[in-house]
This record gives C-alpha cells, sequence and structure tokens, in this order.
C-alpha cells in the first residue's frame, strides 16, 4: 500500500502527464558514439523527443527535471522476460499450478511489470504466458491502466508434444485426463499444418511475434533439456507462416542440433544457446541472425539448483549442467563476432534484478559501451524500432533513465537507476 501511495504522489508531483517537459542533464550518454555529451537539456512533448541541446538553450517554459548531478541513458530494453510469473519453490510451484486462477496470476503481474520499469527497463519483449495473460498485461500499460514497460509480447510459446512449453508436461493421468491434450490453440504441435495454425492463433489473440522452444529447457517437468524438438519442415512453416504475418521468431535452445535447424529454418533470435558448437557460431554469422544470452538465468538456476527442495527431481540436474555454461558460451560468442541483444528470461530470477546482466555481460569480455548497446541499439534493432527506440534523440520515444556516476567506467551502476521516463511520464525520480 505505501509503494501505491508514493507512486500516485509522484504521478500528481511530477505533473506525469505534463505536454511539455524539459530533462536538464549533467551528462548524456550517445549510445552510437560511446561518448558522454557534457550538460545537456532534452526537451519532451507529448511522449516524444522534441530536441536535444545544450543546456543554456533550453526553453523556460514548462515543467523541469533537474538531473544535472546525473547520467542520463536511452530508457533499457530487455528482450527476454516472463512479466506473469516469478521462481518460487517446487511445492509453491505446484500449489499454484492446481490451484491459482488466470486472474490471480494477472494480478501478481502487475507488481512485476512495475518493478521491471523501476529498474530502468522502459521496453521488454515477453516470451510467452498462458491465458493470454501477457498480451493482457501489455494492453493495460498501454492504455495507462498500470505502470509498466511497454511490451511486445509472443503470447503463448509454441512446443511440441511433450516439448519445453507443453502445459500437460509431467502430469498425473488423472490431471492429463481433466486438461485434455492441447493442440495449436493451446500452442502445442506435432505437424507442419499445425505448426501454421499455432502462428495463425497467436495472431489472432494479438501477439506481436513468435516463440517456439526448438529444444528441451530446464524448468519444464520433462527430462532432456537439449533435444531437437521440431523437424526442420515443422519449423519452416512456422518461420515462412510467421514471416507472412510480419512476425519475427524467437527461438528457445539449448542443444546445438535444434540451434541450428531453427537458424538454416530463418529464426530471427536464438535465447539462452547454451551448448553452442563452432557449426552454430558459423551459422549465426552467415545469417546474421541474433543471440540473446540469458546470462542471469543461468546463473540463478544453477545457484538454486544446490538448494535441496527448490527444483523437481527432473529440473534440479538440468539447471546444475546447463546453468553454469551460458556465461562461458556467451565470451565465445561474443568473442567471434555473433550479434548479441541484451536479454536476461527474468521470471526464473526474481523481477527488477535484469541490471546484473550488464556485469555479468562485462565480466565475459564485454565493454560496458558494448553490453548497453546490446540493451538499447542492438534491442531496438532486433524488434524493429530502430527509428523509435535505443536512443536519445529528436523523434524518438521520451524514454529515459539516468544513475549516479559513469556507467562507463563501472556498469553495475546500472542497478541503481535513480530516475525514469517512459514516453514522457515520469515514474522515479531522484
Amino acid at each position: 500500500m505505501k509503494q501505491l501511495l508514493a507512486f500516485a504522489l509522484l504521478m500528481i508531483a511530477g505533473g506525469a502527464h505534463a505536454a511539455t517537459r524539459t530533462v536538464d542533464c549533467g551528462r548524456l550518454l550517445d549510445v552510437k558514439s560511446g561518448t558522454w555529451r557534457e550538460r545537456v537539456s532534452i526537451v519532451v512533448e507529448n511522449g516524444v523527443i522534441k530536441s536535444v541541446g545544450p543546456m543554456t538553450q533550453a526553453p523556460a517554459s514548462g515543467d523541469r527535471v533537474d538531473l544535472s548531478r546525473h547520467a542520463c541513458l536511452p530508457g533499457l530494453i530487455d528482450m527476454h522476460v516472463h512479466l506473469t510469473s516469478e521462481t518460487a519453490p517446487v511445492v509453491d510451484a505446484y500449489r499454484d499450478r492446481l490451484t491459482a486462477d488466470p486472474q490471480d496470476m494477472a494480478y501478481r503481474s502487475v507488481k512485476f511489470a512495475q518493478r521491471t520499469l523501476m529498474a530502468g527497463f522502459t521496453t521488454v519483449r515477453d516470451l510467452g504466458a498462458a491465458d493470454g495473460l501477457n498480451v493482457s498485461l501489455k494492453r493495460a500499460i498501454a492504455s495507462g491502466e498500470i505502470p509498466g514497460p511497454r511490451m511486445f509480447t509472443a503470447g503463448k510459446s509454441i512446443a511440441t508434444t511433450g516439448g519445453h512449453a507443453d502445459p500437460t508436461n509431467n502430469l498425473s493421468h488423472f490431471l492429463s485426463e481433466k486438461v485434455g491434450t492441447p493442440g495449436p490453440e493451446e500452442g502445442v504441435i506435432d505437424s507442419p499444418e499445425q505448426g501454421r495454425q499455432a502462428v495463425r492463433q497467436r495472431y489472432k489473440e494479438g501477439a506481436d511475434l513468435i516463440k517456439i522452444t526448438a529444444t528441451g529447457g530446464v524448468l519444464s517437468q520433462a527430462a532432456n533439456g537439449q533435444n531437437s524438438q521440431y523437424t526442420e519442415d515443422e519449423l519452416k512453416a512456422i518461420v515462412g507462416t510467421a514471416k507472412d504475418y510480419g512476425f519475427r521468431v524467437a527461438a528457445h535452445a539449448h542443444g546445438a542440433e535444434g540451434m541450428k535447424r531453427a537458424l538454416r529454418a530463418g529464426v530471427d533470435s536464438i535465447e539462452h544457446g547454451t551448448l553452442m558448437d563452432d557449426e552454430v557460431i558459423a551459422l549465426f554469422k552467415k545469417t546474421g541472425h541474433w543471440y540473446v544470452p540469458t546470462i542471469s538465468a543461468g546463473r540463478y538456476v544453477a545457484d538454486k539448483a544446490k538448494t535441496p527442495g527448490y527444483y523437481s527431481d527432473l529440473v534440479r540436474p538440468k539447471a546444475a549442467a546447463i546453468g553454469p555454461q551460458l556465461q562461458a558460451t556467451f565470451a565465445r560468442a561474443h568473442k567471434a563476432g555473433v550479434k548479441i541483444a541484451f536479454g536476461t528470461d527474468a521470471g526464473v530470477f526474481p523481477h527488477g534484478e535484469n541490471a546484473k546482466e550488464f556485469g555479468y555481460m562485462v565480466e565475459a569480455g564485454m565493454k560496458p559501451i558494448e553490453a548497453i548497446r546490446a540493451a538499447t541499439l542492438h534491442a531496438a534493432s532486433l524488434l524493429d524500432q530502430s527509428a523509435r527506440l535505443g536512443q536519445v534523440e529528436p523523434g524518438f520515444a521520451a524514454d529515459i533513465v539516468a544513475v549516479e556516476g559513469d556507467p562507463l567506467q563501472d556498469v553495475k551502476l546500472l542497478e541503481q537507476v535513480r530516475f525514469v521516463m517512459k514516453d514522457g511520464v515520469v515514474y522515479k525520480q531522484p
């Protein structure tokens, strides 16, 4: 209640919906050049950046935000989140599965969205949720009903029977009979034609992109975390139909063979990519497709695998085996020149901790400016939003965050965002 009251007071005192506003920054990061612009004023009108110039040239009219002691950056973008759920011990997770209604999960997602926004992530790509919850959450945020990041959603992930996103995995025979056999409408397919139907269903439901689970996964209740789970004909049918509808395709994949099939079929990004080999890296370079590493998720599940009872007996060995490898895989891919967009798999770990990914990327050999570009310029490119997001420039959405200090020297400062503006609305300020 106190947090909601504080948020309401901030909206009133900060002039959340002011048509014109000036943000005075002590310095502003030009993410393209990787250099700071000193003492800059950003003029915002109706949620769009009108001008960026020296602080002395800022107009006197309209509301002003004083960030003269702060460093400003474009709003951050996380290309892999699940805003409608969050990690929990297996006992609690199973209890939710049996007792929680979609409405319960929808209400919980409100705080996850707010936490993400307050951490400085003004845009996210949500890669899978049941019951259309992420599509509904996107609409609620876009209409201003609740605070949260701008969302691009995949709706329900598409899997094969028994695959990583099959919602009936490991259910008892009794429950399986009650639930029934999921099909394309529920995101489970077993043929090229069913794959086409599943894509069209996501279009009908209001998704923005397609997410497939090309291999087994860590947290699904199934034994194998890396096996290929689609034929190439199925993948080509899904990707081809997705392109007909203007969808990009994101492919969850841990095993190398599944990545190769997905990349050959034309997916736009590989998520996780844990066991990629040299042939996979060569395919990335040949196709120009994107890698979204999610190191944070790997670190978190590897740590929780050591906690007795946190994961089920099926999940624990997968978490222990796959989780620790993600950071090293990222290092290899980065060194080889694979295109990388920032993504964390938030929800696998607590929402709001997304910025820890920057530190993990830098630990693995990426320069701070490159990690920031991955969460701005590169993420915007993968979203097909390069003319609107990822930079603080005239004509772009007024998404601005600020920190104290210099994140090019200490990237972990991005874990302590002091100011958040999205579409010209101030949600957090010093």
